[in-house]
This record gives C-alpha cells, structure tokens and sequence, in this order.
C-alpha cells in the first residue's frame, strides 16, 4: 500500500510559483516620483515686502567649528550660549547641524539685534584659519626681507600672523593664521616672491590694459587653455586693478610660448579694434555688468568685443565697447536690452497706512501680486512712499494696484492724536484691556498708547466715523477724571486690619457711605503707610476727615504700658475670682493682660487710652505696696521697716491737693489746644490737675494733686489764667450777608489776618444758608473794638467798589486764563479784584451793556454780535478794574501765518509731539500745523503779541537748521550697489564681520547684504557719502578680485571610489582640503557625468591635490577590481539541486516547489563598496537604486 503512495506521488507534477506569487509584499506607501514642489522657492519668486524683522541665514562649515567635547550638538555648553545670546540681543535663533558637521544658524529679529547675534554666535562657534604652505628653504630670507622688515609689514598689510621656521630647522612649511581673506593675500605674496627668487623663468611684459579681456577671453578660457597648453602660470591683473604689466612663471620654453602667444593676439587687437562709446544712465550699469560680470563675459564670447564700464566713483554714464569693427552693432544691442531690462518706481502712501496695505502677515499684498514674481516691493518706516523694482510691465501693474488700493485706504480710514497725562492711561485702559477693547469692537477703531514712552500721546486709528466717537469719548473720559481728586492719608500699617475688619465688613460700611470715593490700601508686600482716596472732590474730603477721626480714636486707644510687679502679688491684683482685675478694667475702660503661670514674667501690659491707662496702673501698683512684706534676720527687718515708714510720709508729703475754682466753659481755655496749656502746668509745677468729668456733681472743681510748694505754685498759675479769662468777653456787629463772602474766601484768608492784627480775637460769620448779617467776637475788649474796626474799613472799601463788563469773545478766553488760571490770578492779585468769566454754554446774545455806546473789548468781529459767554465782569475799586480791563486786554491772542515748508513740520512736531509741545510751553502760545491731507506751507502761531513773535523767530530757526540737515541728509544717503557673487560674501564679512566691520568705520558708510536666496542677492548696497561709498566699493572689490585669481581644475576619478575618497562624515576628504588648502566638490546625482570632481585653489595647491586623489583612485580602484574579479569566481548555490542529488530520486523535484526565494540569493560581498558605499555612493550598475543625491547624501 505504502509503495503505491509514493510511486502516485512520483507521477505527480506539482506546480511551480515564482516568489513574488506565493509570498506577495505588503502594501506600502509608493514615494512619488514627481519632482519635489519647492515650496521656499515658490516664496522667495513672489514679491518681497520689507519688515522691521528681518532674518538671516548663515553657515559655519565643519573645519571653522569650535567644539565644547559634548557627544551630541546642543547638549554641552551650545545651548547654554545659545540662550545667553538670545538673552543679550533679543534675537530668537534656531541652530541645525548638517551631515558634513557644519552649523546652520537662522537668526530672527530686528535689524541690529540680528547682526549683534551674528557677530557674538561667530565668535563662539566659529575657529581661525590656518593654512601651511611648502616654500623652498633658500626663498625664506627674501621673505623675512632685512632684519624681518618685510614680513612684519606684509604682517600689518594682510592682518595675519606668519611663522617662518628657524634656519637650524629642515622645514620648509611656512604656517599663517588669520581671516581667510588675510591668508590668501600672504599667500599670494610670498608665493609672488619665491616665484621670482625660483630658478624658472619669469617674464613681465606689458600689454595696455584695454586689451586684456582679449587675452582672457570669457570666463578666463583663452588664458586658461594658454595655462594648460604650455604648463605656465600667468598672472594678469584684475578689472580693478590699474596695472598693465602680465607676469609669466614656469619653463623656459613654455614661458616663451606664452609670451609669443600673447604678444600676438594684442597685436592682432591693436589692429582690428575699434571703439563706440554709448551713454547709459548709472543706475542701469549694473544690468549691464550682470552677476559676477557674466553679461559682460557673455557679450564677450557671442560677439568678441569687450564692454568697458566706467569706474563706480564716476559720475559719467559712458560705456565705451571695443572690438572688431562688424560685431561692435551686435554688441550694442545687447548692452542696450540689458540696461533696460529693469525699472523702479514708487508710489506715494503715507507711512501709517503701509501695514494695511501689507495686510495681516502679508496677506493683502500678496493677494493681488501673486502673479508678478520678479517684482521687488520696499515699505520703509520713515518715508511716505513705496519703492516697486522690476520688469517695465510688471511694476507698471504693480504700481498701478498699489496705488488704486493706498487711494482707497486713505479715503476711508484716517487718524487722530490725543494729549492725555499718563496717570489716566488705566482708566483709560481699563481692567484687562475693557474699555479699549469695547470700543475698537464697537466703534472698528484701533487705539495705540504708548504706556513706556515719555510722550503724552494717544493714536486712533480707523474709519473716519468711528475715530470721531471714539475720540469724543475718550475726551468726555479724560474730563472726568480730571475733575476728580486723589488725597493721600498716613495711616500705621498695624490699623489696617481693624479699618478694614474682619471679611472686610468694616472697610465695606465706609465704602457704602462713600459710594463714589475709590479706597486704595498697600498691598501685603508693600511696606508702607499711604493709603490713596480717590473720587469727587467733596466726598474724598468727608471720607478722609471720617478715616482721620477713626484713626485719632485708635491712636488714643493703643498707648501701652508695662508694670513690673512681684509675681507672688499677681494674686493680689487679679482678687478672688477675678473681681479686683474685672474691677480695674471696667472703671478704667483699658485692656490688662497678665503672664501666664508657666512664664518667668512678671511684667503686666495695660492697653487703652493715656489717662486710663495711667489711673490704671496707679491702681495695680497700689495694690503692690499695700502688700510689701518683709522677711530676713530681725536686724536688718527693723532697718527696713524704718526705711519703708520713711517712704511712705514722703509719700504722704507728695499727696497733698488744693482745689480752684473756674466756670465749666472757661475749662477749655484753661485745657488747651490738645491740651497744651495744662501740659504746661503741670511740666513747670510737677503737680497733678484733675479736671470734673460728667459724672462729677460739681462741675466748676479743679483738683490739684502734688506736693504742697507744687501744688501751691499750680494754683497760682491758673488762678492768674482764669482771672484773664474772665475779662473775655464777646460782641458782635452786623455786616450785610452780600459782604460774607469776601471774609471767608480762600479758607478765611481775610479773617485769619484780621485775627493776628488784633491779638487772635475770634470771629465768627452765620455758617452758609443761614440768613443772618450778625458777626460774633470774642477777646479782649480793646482787641474787639479794633477788630470791629478793620471790618467796617473793610466793608466801606467793599462798598465804594464796582463792577465793569470786559468783552473778550469766549474763544479767547482759555488763553487769558493761562495754565489753571495762572494768568487771571496774577492780575487778581496784583490789583485786588475780582474777576468773574461767564458760562461757555450761554450763546445768547447779549443786550444790557452797561453804557450802550460802549464799543466791545478785545478782537470781535466788526458785524460778530455780543453774546453773553463773551462778557468778563471785574469788581473792585474803579481804578484797579480799569487797570485789571487793560491788562485782560493785553492778553487776547493774535495769529500770525508763518512760511513752513510742509516737508519740516514733521520734524517741527518731533517724536509723538513732544519738540511741538515744548515750543508751545517755553513761549506760551498756540502752534497749528498743516492737515496732512492738505500738505499746506504754513504753520499758525496764536498768543500775545510778544510771545508770538518770539515763536515765530525760534520756528525760523528751527527751518534754518532743518534746511542745513536735510542737504547733508542728501549728500548721506548716496546709494551705490556693486555685484558679488554671493559665495565671496563671507570673504567680504570677514571673521566676526572684521572685515565689513573695518571698512563701514573707515569710510563711514552702510554696507548692506540681501538675505540668502533672494534673487538679487548677490547685490550689495553701499550708503553714505559718495565719495565714501566709491572708496568703500574699492577695497571690496580688491577683496572679490583676490578671489577671483584662484584655479578652478577638473579630475576624472572613477564614481566607484567617491565614498572611499570622502570617508565617513567626510573625514579623509576635509584631511585632504586642509592639507592641500583647497575646496574640492564631488559631483550631484544630477550631474551628466558622475566622474567629474573639482578642486579650487590657488594653481601649484589644485595641481598637489590632485595628484594625490589620483594616486588614491588607483590605489581603490586595485581593491574594486580584486572584488570584483572575486565575486566572478564565487559559485551559485541552488537549494532544489542539493535536494536532488541528496535524495537520490533521480533529480526530480517533488513537492510545493518556490522559485526566487531569499535562500536562492548569494550572500552580499561585505567587501563591496558598490552594496556598502560610505555615503551611499552609487555602484557599477545604473540599474541599482538611484543614489539620492551622489556621494554626500541628500541636498539640504
């Protein structure tokens, strides 16, 4: 049975499946293989907006880096000075480290605070130079030069630092460190001097300048074909250098082939060459000159004729070509298509209204030139203009929507300022941002305070409707709080709690009777005694006097004593059950705390008011010496006992009182103010005065308690008192009510000083509303009888006075008051009389003048009727009021026009107003400038003549001297802008900004460089004075042309060897760099052929390195090639033909049967660089997975 199985099972043929079937791959998201949207780019083609943040990107490569030894970037002291910076500048930064171990900084912030952070983060992170180069040991002494004069100077001229090793070392390496631009300029030089201290030939020949670019050809190929062609090196002076002499270095023979060769192609020119000059405006220039010079190297290589640009510090737009006399037409077409290529325009919008056409994070100006990408747009700050560049027709639509859209704005939205004291500013505010929140909800207004400036200015902005309101209210808000009153009243910290009680019930009743009075406490942590109330002016007046009565009362009830008594008599003091103590405490209305038993104490504290707590301890201190017992040996007990008889007779001596008698009114003349007089008494006499209380049945006995001298002498003195008392006496007179007001004005001025003229008699007018004209006295008789008399003087001087109308129009009358009525109460003073202004709002017209020929005072219109708000009544003495009239007069404003260019007033006004406002304070008048829509040549000026005509000389010259800043204005801001490629900029930086930083102080210019990634950033824009500017432009040239001499080589090296020549994160390739001081770029994924490496250096660098990357080539290509030839001979396992010839079934394969299996495949050469490359470079076969982006990696 079991061998018909398996011989059906032999004639079975079962079914073969491929891999892929029977094992099928899990889905899995599919990378597109369409190109990569750029989204920075798309965003850095639209149009630029210009912003007061700004953002800058830099790099510091790997061998520039200083490291803190943490494993890992921004674990170690990065962070830490990272944040410090952050802290110092106000900057925000954010750092990113690259494969290749170089840093990235992107720096945000305004414009100083970034390039502050860009210096200080390049003094942390970034390294010096240092470079070594090989130099024959017989050339040292040329370049020490006589006692090392030459190399000090060369020294001073690069800024580096130079070693040279001694004689009796066998080295020929010459060290420098320094910026890079200093190291390349030493390194020129002395490669300059051994050139010509070398044995090989050195030939100098002179070829006019014009003629160079013949010799160089476009982008340098004819000299370096020359260069490649007869092994020499040629160094032909740069564009910005004036220099006509070429310099040859090399063989002989290949030095004179060069030469021939030269000689002949200016020969050639020299006959050929004819020139046209064409005139283009200097601004175009640089459109002409193209990036890096590639638009004149381009004209070059189309039509063989060189494009000759004036110099930069000329005025002249001359461009002279010259060239073969047929291609000169071909080349002036395209000088003049790419001078016109770009234009600039500018479009006028007042500054304030920039950030709505900006929009909300650029929202609206990016919706409307979305499509013009090649536009350049620039909102600056302090100008009312917007500056377009681009295209003729894109700036056309752009200017035309920018305008349409700045003409709309200003006609819907405008702006007002408003001066308010600071001290408003919360109230304004409110809590939390209420009020102003409220009103820009509901009014669509916005509202700027400017809390941290020294201006008193309020903006509003909006539409013009809603600026209206919320400008009316703002007023009626500001004219509230100014007629309300804030009274600071001194209250000991330690009451605090008792006024404001517990839950603050207390301070709650005080606030429900005061409801419009504001009560302000120090906080917890605030450690002092003020306490702010702040309301209308008569309620903050009767709650302060309500606080100040209640803390009068707690300061009477808190004085404190301590009495010291014998701990074993504490007994006697608190009595049986507490009834002594109790009694003490309810007679004497104090507070009496005792020790408890546990303490060592013996100290009892009573707490109340003086008096009380004075009877109080008396009372305790009774006690004690009713109680003195006396223990000890006989002797000494008698001698005691004799010593305490003693003290008591004294004591009985000292208890002595007579009484007086004196009327209960009199009492409080005999008391005192706070009790000054009887406090007297009792310092000069030493005796005791007892005065009747309420509860006493004879209220005219005043005891006297002492020793009997004292107590005699007490006696005595009030005696003395009482009989001047008696001969008080009072009167009184009558004076007409009308009169009233006059003695008691100005809190009883009049009164106060009749009172001190007649030995302090008291006074005393019917209290206001009581109908009386009955005037009480009191004093001396003869005191009264001269008080009287002063009164009816004055009465009669009253009587004899009158009233005259002055008639000034209402709308002046602000002015002639002054600053809180400073001006009116001077003349008040000065002619004793009373001065009454009407009521603004009384409009009427005015009929009862008192003599109707009478002509108006002041400046009123000829046909303008009197109204009753325009008439000032002066009462006095006639001869002062007509005085008072004239001096009123004199005070009516004039307005005087004066010429203003519209251009100063905004330096007029200064910043939010302030120099304005000072004109006006230090002259005393009123200044109005021209609306700014109307953008008119005067300034009006209103006040007193002569303060008027003092303003008009200060305005003048203040005009003078704006005139003279604004022509040196001028002459600064001369704007010169010079192409540089963008990968010399670092160059022209400098280490730390060293070198740009030198060349703006040296020539006090600003030298500004575009953000990387914007299309023209290879612009650099110079500010200042132009000759400053041409001079500046100078020495960054000289820096770019140095660059400009180094080599440029290209090597085949095999792309299989790429990842072995770089090495991991790029070790062996940067050993290489430093070694040989040159910078060496491997090809990109995208390159046509990935073979291709370029090195860049100085020529005799270039030509070492790359001698050594093609000795390492051959060395690697010898163990690819082992491998390779390796992997040819390595035999191919099949899983299915063990499985044959080990079953012995005659090879047949039975069973479910899976071809292309992971156990079919050869095991991977671990010793390929093809299937391990370093850097994921790419393998033999193009068919592998595409490398992402070549050797390095993926492009950042």
């Amino acid at each position: 049975m079991q061998q018909a199985v398996m011989e059906e099972e032999a004639a079975y043929d079962p079914p073969t499946l491929k891999y892929d079937d029977a094992f099928p791959a899990l889905p899995e998201s599919v990378t597109s293989t369409s190109p990569t949207v750029n989204q920075l780019g798309q965003w850095n083609n639209k149009m630029r907006i210009g912003s007061s943040v700004v953002t800058q990107v830099f790099r510091v490569p790997f061998e520039e880096r200083k490291f803190d030894h943490s494993d890992k970037f921004g674990e170690g002291e990065s962070v830490r000075t990272c944040s410090m910076i952050m802290k110092e500048t106000g900057a925000h930064i954010e750092i990113a480290s690259s494969k290749d171990m170089s840093l990235t900084f992107l720096v945000t912030g305004k414009q100083n605070a970034v390039l502050d952070a860009r210096r200080k983060i390049l003094t942390h992170f970034q390294t010096q130079a240092s470079m070594c180069i090989s130099i024959p040991k017989e050339h040292h002494r040329f370049i020490l030069g006589k006692n090392g004069n030459k190399l000090k100077d060369l020294e001073k001229t690069t800024a580096t630092k130079i070693s040279v090793p001694n004689m009796a070392d066998g080295s020929d390496k010459i060290t420098i460190t320094g910026t890079k631009e200093g190291i390349e300029k030493a390194v020129h030089e002395i490669r300059v001097t051994s050139d010509e201290q070398s044995k090989q030939a050195y030939e100098r020949i002179s070829v006019p300048k014009m003629y160079h670019p013949f010799i160089c050809g476009a982008h340098n190929e004819k000299v370096t074909a020359l260069m490649n062609e007869t092994g020499v090196r040629i160094n032909i002076p740069p564009l910005s250098v004036q220099k006509d002499e070429i310099i040859i270095t090399g063989e002989k023979e290949g030095v004179m082939t060069a030469k021939e060769r030269i000689l002949s192609i200016y020969q050639e020119m020299e006959k050929k060459c004819t020139i046209v000059s064409v005139e283009v405006p200097k601004s175009q220039h640089k459109h002409v000159i193209g990036h890096r010079g590639n638009t004149i190297a381009e004209i070059l290589q189309t039509t063989g004729v060189s494009v000759e640009m004036p110099p930069n510090d000329s005025s002249k737009g001359t461009i002279t070509l010259r060239g073969p006399h047929d291609k000169l037409g071909l080349a002036l077409n395209m000088v003049y298509e790419k001078a016109h290529s770009v234009i600039t325009a500018t479009v006028d919008a007042p500054n304030w209204i920039h950030k709505y056409i900006i929009g909300r994070k650029g929202a609206n100006i990016r919706r409307f030139t979305q499509d013009l990408t090649k536009v350049h747009v620039e909102f600056t700050d302090k100008e009312d203009r917007i500056k377009i560049e681009g295209p003729p027709e894109e700036v056309e639509r752009a200017q035309a929507s920018l305008e349409d859209m700045a003409r709309d704005l200003i006609s819907k939205l405008t702006f007002v300022e408003m001066t308010v004291d600071p001290k408003y500013y919360k109230h304004i505010i409110g809590k939390n941002g209420a009020n102003v929140n409220r009103m820009k909800d509901e009014l669509g207004v916005v509202i700027n305070i400017a809390e941290n400036d020294s201006s008193n200015l309020i903006r509003i902005e909006g539409i013009k409707a809603g600026v209206e309101k919320a400008k009316q209210e703002l007023e009626d808000m500001v004219h509230k709080l100014e007629n309300e009153k804030e009274r600071d009243i001194i209250i000991d910290h330690r009451f605090y709690r008792t006024i404001i009680g517990s839950k603050g019930d207390n301070i709650r009743e005080i606030r429900e009777m005061f409801n419009q009075v504001q009560i302000t406490f120090p906080g917890p942590g605030e450690n002092r005694d003020v306490v702010k109330i702040r309301g209308p002016k008569e309620d903050v007046d009767k709650c302060y006097k309500h606080l100040m009565k209640i803390v009068k009362e707690l300061n009477e009830s808190s004085y404190e004593t301590e009495v010291p008594i014998y701990k074993q008599f504490h007994k006697f003091v608190i009595g049986k059950g507490g009834a002594n103590i109790r009694k003490i405490r309810d007679e004497t209305q104090t507070k009496i705390d005792l020790p408890a038993e546990g303490e060592k104490s013996d100290v009892i504290t009573i707490t109340g008011k003086k008096e009380n707590v004075q009877e109080a301890k008396e009372r305790i201190l009774k006690i004690q010496n009713e109680l003195v017992t006396i223990r000890g040996p006989k002797e000494d007990v008698m001698k005691a006992v004799q010593q305490l008889q003693e003290l008591a007779t004294e004591r009985q001596l000292s208890s002595y009182s007579a009484e007086v008698r004196a009327k209960q009114q009199h009492h409080k003349y005999l008391i005192g103010k706070n009790g000054a007089n009887i406090k007297k008494i009792r310092e000069n006499t030493g005796a005791r005065i007892v005065f009747p209380t309420d509860k006493d049945e004879d209220k005219e006995a005043i005891t006297i308690i002492g020793k009997q001298e004292a107590v005699e002498r007490a006696k005595a003195e009030l005696e003395a008192i009482i009989k001047e008392i008696d001969n008080i006496v009072e009167s009184d007179m009558s004076v007409e009510p009308r009169h009233h007001r006059h003695f008691v004005a100005r809190r009883g001025e009049v009164l106060n000083r009749i009172s001190d003229e007649c030995d302090h008699v008291m006074i005393s007018f019917p209290r206001p509303g009581v109908q009386s004209d009955r005037v009480v006295l009191k004093g001396a008789k003869d005191c009264i009888e001269m008080a009287k008399r002063r009164i009816q003087e004055i009465v009669a001087d009253l009587e004899s006075m009158v009233t005259i109308e002055c008639i000034i129009p209402q709308k002046h009358h602000r002015t002639v008051m002054g600053a809180k009525g400073c001006k009116v109460q001077g003349i008040t003073y000065e002619f004793c009389v009373n001065i009454k202004f009407p009521d603004r709002d009384a409009q009427e017209e005015y009929h009862n003048h008192q003599d109707e020929g009478q002509q108006p005072n002041g400046n009123v219109e000829e046909h303008e009727p009197v109204r009753v708000c325009d008439v000032i009544r002066i009462t006095g003495k006639r001869e002062n009021c007509e005085a008072a009239q004239r001096a009123l007069l004199d005070l009516v404003p004039v307005t005087v026009e004066v010429n203003v260019p519209f251009d100063f007033h905004r330096s007029i006004i200064g910043q939010k107003g302030r120099d304005v406002r000072e004109l006006m304070e230090k002259y005393d008048v009123h200044i109005v400038l021209s609306p700014a829509d109307q953008r008119l040549d005067i300034i009006k000026i209103s006040g007193t003549p002569a303060c008027v005509e003092r303003a008009k000389e200060a305005i003048e010259e203040r005009c003078k001297e704006l005139e003279a800043e604004r022509q040196d204005r001028i002459l600064k801001s001369f704007e010169l802008k010079i192409e540089v490629d963008p990968e010399y900029h670092p160059k022209i930086i400098g280490r730390k900004g060293a070198v740009i930083s030198k060349i703006r102080s040296d020539h006090g210019v600003q030298v500004n460089f575009l953000k990387k990634g914007d299309p023209e950033e290879h612009i650099i824009t110079i500010t200042g004075y132009e000759q400053n500017t041409l001079a500046a432009r100078d020495d960054i040239m000289k820096i770019v042309n140095e660059w400009n001499n180094m080599v440029k080589e290209e090597v085949h090296i095999d792309a299989r060897v790429h990842s072995r020549l770089i090495g991991a994160r790029g070790r062996n390739i940067h050993k290489i760099m430093e070694q040989y001081s040159v910078d060496i770029k491997f090809p990109r994924s995208t390159d046509t052929d990935p073979n291709i490496v370029t090195v860049i250096g100085a020529e005799e660098n270039v030509l070492d390195a790359r001698d050594c990357l093609l000795n390492l080539e051959e060395e690697y290509m010898q163990d690819v090639n082992d491998a390779e030839m390796r992997e040819s001979y390595r035999p191919s396992f099949s899983r299915g033909e063990d499985g044959g010839s080990s079953l012995g079934h005659g090879g047949g394969v039975t069973g479910f049967v899976v071809k292309g299996g992971p156990w079919e495949q050869r095991a991977p050469d671990t010793a390929s660089t093809s299937e391990f490359p370093s850097f994921g470079g790419g393998g033999e076969d193009p068919q592998c997975v595409p490398s992402p982006s070549g050797a390095w990696g993926p492009r950042r």
